[in-house]
């Protein structure tokens, strides 16, 4: 109890002098996470002396949100249950995408109805229904596929590792398969066709939200995103 009031003490004090000190937890999905956010991260720590960070990954952020240990929440796709306001930080789209040598082995789908002959893999993460896709042609048709997975993890980085060696059709956020769509170590599955945008967005704990370092860690996360390479055509 002393220990915890010694930190709360040493938090007031900081924001009195609205310094960029004091504890700072983030609660972030695995491999965004791990990729993306931990190294922001850390770039921030090293400007800021004062400040003490903590990442958890995980995939369940209600679950995460319940232990109120945490001051931010970043997230890819919105949380549309929750009352907390969520801001966004980048936009992101989602494709499906296989590797050429897929392709060239059993050839790509030319309609959403398609998939069903094609070997399909998903990413099982945040409790959602990953095998109901929602597909928006060009002209504004709208098509519900439940498909029936071949391979599946809890990690996207392996299911992206197991699309570029040529195990199936994936569905994936840009930030993650940019660079292979761009080299053409991926292609793109029904371009003519989009899935619903998975934005990044942040959550901040209402107990912290005006908190110095939560304001200026926030903004150092948005800057990042405009500098990287996915949203350049955006």
């Amino acid at each position: 109890a002393i220990l915890t009031d010694l930190d709360r003490l040493a938090e007031e004090l900081a924001e009195r002098r609205s310094a960029v000190a004091g504890p700072l937890r983030i609660v972030a999905p695995f491999g965004y996470g791990r990729l993306k956010i931990a190294p922001i991260l850390a770039a921030f720590a090293l400007e800021h002396p004062e400040l003490a960070p903590s990442l958890t990954l995980t995939e369940d952020p209600r679950g995460a949100m319940r232990t109120n240990l945490w001051d931010v929440l970043i997230h890819v796709g919105r949380l549309p249950d929750l009352d907390l306001i969520q801001q966004k930080l980048a936009p992101n789209r989602r494709f499906l995408c296989a590797a050429p040598c897929y392709a060239s082995r059993y050839g790509l789908p030319k309609t959403p109805n398609d998939l069903s002959e094609h070997r399909i893999g998903v990413v099982r993460e945040d409790q959602a229904d990953v095998t109901l896709w929602s597909l928006t042609s060009l002209n504004g048709d709208a098509k519900l596929i439940r498909i029936h997975p071949s391979f599946e993890s809890n990690d996207g980085e392996v299911i992206r590792g197991w699309a570029l060696g040529g195990l199936g059709i994936i569905e994936r956020s840009e930030w993650s398969v940019f660079d292979d769509l761009q080299e053409d170590r991926l292609l793109p599955v029904l371009p003519d066709w989009r899935l619903p945008d998975a934005d990044v967005v942040a959550l901040m704990n209402p107990r912290s939200v005006r908190a110095a370092r939560i304001e200026a860690f926030v903004s150092h996360l948005k800057t990042q995103f405009s500098e990287s390479a996915w949203l350049l055509d955006h």
